[in-house]
């Protein structure tokens, strides 16, 4: 098992988002958006759902191979089939496992309870990524539900930047609950939320736990 610490060498955020992960000589993207070039080294693309700045058609092609394969929502396989044709394609819903290409995952619902831009019906998801004996959790487009209070998870990556999910408070709640040894803020800076969401959400954070600044 890698110790979170250095796991954390094995992730980048591109913007917003976008998340990059190599790791048991994997390379996985989640959300990829925003690209300044075009490397072309997907194993996996995870999408969790269909808005612009989650599901980038231009972006998906930047990191394709033509052997990568795709888990996606079962609610979005329509609308990805130009961006995914002539790749694997996993169709999931909420509070799945599955395993693509070696690599082990379950579906946690992501979700505004009471905001309109992520329908709890229409099942799109976050992911927890089994990696180096640790789990990883990127949540999606959430708020702080139970649902994800209820995830255990080695690291967390959280969006933070309010309006359209949880805000940098709210985000600091939910982890103070969850209680992974390192979390890592997204989902701000840019189509939502400011850089100064940091550092609510740092201040916000029971000091045991670290806090990850890659945006």
């Amino acid at each position: 098992m890698k110790n979170v610490i250095d796991f954390l060498r094995c992730i980048s955020v591109n913007a917003h988002s976008s998340v990059r992960i190599a790791a048991e000589g994997t390379v996985l993207y989640v959300d990829p958006f925003s690209l300044s070039h075009a490397p072309q080294d997907a194993d996996i693309v995870f999408l969790t759902h269909s808005h612009f700045d989650h599901f980038s058609p231009q972006d998906v092609e930047k990191v394709c191979r033509p052997d990568t394969c795709f888990v996606l929502p079962a609610q979005m396989e329509e609308a990805a089939g130009q961006a995914t044709a002539g790749h694997s394609v996993l169709t999931v819903r909420p509070n799945e496992a599955g395993t693509v290409c070696g690599v082990s995952f379950e579906t946690v619902p992501a979700y505004n309870p009471d905001k309109p831009f992520h329908p709890k019906e229409n099942g799109w998801v976050g992911y927890v990524l089994k990696l180096d004996g640790l789990r990883i959790y990127i949540a999606g487009d959430t708020d702080a539900t139970d649902m994800a209070a209820a995830v255990r998870c080695d690291l967390a990556l959280l969006p933070i930047g309010g309006k359209y999910t949880m805000d940098a408070e709210e985000a600091a709640a939910l982890v103070n609950r969850m209680r992974p040894q390192a979390v890592i803020p997204i989902h701000y800076g840019s189509v939502a939320g400011s850089l100064a969401d940091f550092d609510r959400f740092a201040a916000a954070v029971d000091p045991s736990i670290l806090v990850h600044r890659v945006i």
